[in-house]
């Protein structure tokens, strides 16, 4: 028997990546596997990103065991936050005027500080190491981060090839994967490093001097490992997924929904529309701080709680925003999961599509970018948000907060915006006035925005207190904090049956011409 374990605590994301398959154990802030303290149990461990470092979640029993593991020449893999749980600490202060530091617990001699980063990414290495043996280039993954500016103390062996960093186009490497003296401790920024390089998930077999009945029991194992996380919302948060569901794909039955009454597991549901791209909504807005992030993870929890699948996408790079749902729901960062704009993203929408069809996802949730108009008047097609909704006609729940200029400026805002929207050929679904502080005047302002749009479905979400440093993607965020918030947000303001009903197939019907997007300015 051969044990690698996971490491489960608030703030990571074990769903985001299947780290090769390997991880057989999960492995709590308490140190523990099964009551047994890790470094008796484990062969290696493997800490995964997200916002460890931001949250302080590693604990003190957890920092014990890995260092006793690292003492016995057991090896561990940090990735992104995981990394940086290793190091010496990380300078969290973006946008702050003064450093912000969250140590870690120095396995690592490496510093990082704000290097922002959403690349899908080449690396290639220097230096030897068992996770990179025999490997020279070609290693492919992602990066995700608002850190990620190494200063290194210890021995280099990945580098990667970035093509756009702080939001900047640029063309060059940086430094993206270290290993201490003895060989065993590896800190790495590159997600999925174990899913897309069969070679690196070899080495690490080697290192185990694992034979083919072990590979079988440790891949057998991680099934077991993944059922389990997948039980909950987020982590160790007591909210349970309730599975089994019915789902018809694109008929969905939401009296069931709301009674709760599910007969048989989603995944083996069969009927008709079963080979359709899953209902889809785009949550797009009139502009930045809107609140997009916090609505998308809201209805991406509710759904998964449910039972359903639900992809998450971005349009445009950032796919950092995308990754407080992830965190709720468990769901995978897939490889499409960043609409490209431009040379900005990862993947054209056609494309995607065909791709999110052929998964067992139920539903689709895109957050837009910025304004949906923003970048509709560059001459690179597509460059916005809409013209994204128009070529897969796929509907948009249209968002404004109301805190910057209140409640009537939101609505005269949302009015302009749904009018030139619906020339367009946009269908809006239903409107949110976010961060609602008087609902009296809102409930007034309701029925003119009705009026005015034609919309029915005129929402409202109340202003909700979290500590802005510790909610912005951007910034410093406690993905714990904020995706439950979101979560409890949506389910009391919103209703769910109504958010489907707002979720058509989509399909795609090709781009508007730049002289066809002319017309309506």
């Amino acid at each position: 028997m051969m044990n690698i374990g996971l490491a489960y605590i608030k703030g990571s994301l074990p769903g985001f990546e299947d780290f090769g398959n390997l991880p057989t154990n999960i492995v709590k802030s308490n140190g523990l596997v099964n009551g047994i303290k890790a470094h008796k149990v484990l062969d290696g461990i493997i800490i995964p990103g997200g916002s460890i470092i931001e949250a302080n979640s590693l604990g003190s029993d957890l920092e014990k065991e890995l260092k006793k593991i690292a003492s016995e020449g057991k090896f561990i893999i940090g990735i992104c936050s995981g990394f940086q749980s290793l190091a010496n600490q990380t300078d969290v202060g973006r946008k702050s005027p003064c450093p912000i530091i969250k140590k870690g617990i120095g396995l690592l001699d490496v510093d990082f500080s704000p290097l922002i980063n959403n690349d899908r990414v080449e690396a290639y290495t220097k230096n030897d190491s068992f996770l990179t043996h025999k490997i020279k280039d070609n290693i492919r993954g992602f990066h995700s981060h608002t850190y990620g500016n190494i200063e290194n103390n210890e021995i280099p062996i990945i580098y990667s090839k970035l093509r756009r960093a702080n939001y900047s186009d640029v063309d060059s490497s940086v430094l993206s994967g270290v290993r201490n003296d003895d060989g065993n401790v590896i800190g790495t920024m590159i997600h999925g490093i174990l899913d897309n390089n069969p070679l690196i998930v070899e080495n690490v077999f080697n290192f185990l001097d694992a034979t083919g009945e072990t590979k079988k029991q440790i891949f057998e194992d991680n099934k077991k490992v993944k059922k389990v996380i997948k039980t909950e919302l987020a982590i160790n948060s007591g909210i349970a997924i309730n599975y089994p569901v019915v789902i018809n794909k694109g008929i969905v039955s939401t009296k069931k929904i709301a009674n709760n009454d599910f007969s048989k597991s989603i995944h083996n549901s069969h009927n008709t529309c079963e080979n359709n791209i899953p209902p889809t909504l785009m949550i797009g807005s009139t502009g930045s701080d809107s609140g997009k992030t916090f609505i998308t993870t809201g209805i991406a929890g509710a759904l998964t709680k449910k039972g359903f699948k639900v992809a998450i996408l971005k349009v445009g790079p950032d796919v950092r925003d995308t990754i407080p749902a992830l965190y709720l729901t468990k769901g995978k960062m897939e490889d499409f999961a960043s609409i490209k704009i431009g040379h900005l993203g990862w993947m054209d929408i056609e494309e995607t599509l065909k791709r999110v069809k052929k998964l067992d996802y139920d539903f689709v949730v895109i957050e837009g970018v910025m304004s949906v108009f923003t970048g509709l008047l560059n001459e690179k097609i597509p460059y916005s948000g809409v013209e994204i909704a128009i070529s897969s006609n796929i509907p948009l729940l249209l968002v404004s907060g109301v805190n910057k200029g209140g409640i009537e400026s939101a609505a005269i805002d949302l009015i302009a915006h749904s009018k030139i929207l619906k020339e367009m050929g946009v269908n809006i679904n239903g409107i949110i006035l976010n961060k609602v502080y008087d609902m009296k005047i809102f409930n007034e302002i309701a029925t003119f925005i009705e009026n005015q749009t034609g919309v029915e479905e005129i929402l409202a979400i109340p202003k909700i207190k979290l500590d802005e440093r510790k909610t912005t993607p951007e910034v410093e965020i406690n993905y714990d904090d904020f995706s439950l918030a979101a979560l409890d947000t949506i389910e009391k303001y919103l209703d769910l049956e109504t958010i489907i009903q707002m979720m058509p197939i989509p399909k795609f019907q090709g781009y508007l011409s730049f002289d066809e997007i002319k017309k309506y300015f």
